[in-house]
């Protein structure tokens, strides 16, 4: 359950604080930005099985492989995909996270 509710917190509150503190004069479309990139977790579609508690989605899924995440990271240095790639950074976190805590 811990886990769990790091992993939405970080998921849904990261971004908010983000958005609040670094896009003040815009920060509820920064926020809704940045929790539409949770659309990438689409890819979990092409899992058999479709769901597995146990899986690390990092480097399984096509959109969380290191690859993918080299661009996410390339989106921040760009302005028009920075808020975009704060999101994508955002979500890897927390799956890592999720990854790592798997292991504990």
């Amino acid at each position: 359950m811990l886990q769990s509710f790091i992993h939405y917190g970080i998921h849904f509150g990261l971004p908010l604080v983000v958005a609040f503190i670094f896009f003040r004069s815009n920060w509820k479309t920064a926020y809704l930005i940045m929790i539409a990139t949770m659309l990438i977790d689409l890819d979990h579609l092409l899992a058999t099985p479709l769901f597995d508690p146990g899986r690390c989605s990092i480097n399984f899924h096509p959109l969380h492989t290191y690859y993918a995440m080299a661009v996410y990271v390339g989106f921040l240095f760009f302005k028009k995909t920075r808020i975009l790639g704060i999101g994508l950074v955002i979500h890897m976190i927390a799956d890592a996270t999720d990854c790592w805590m798997m292991t504990l």
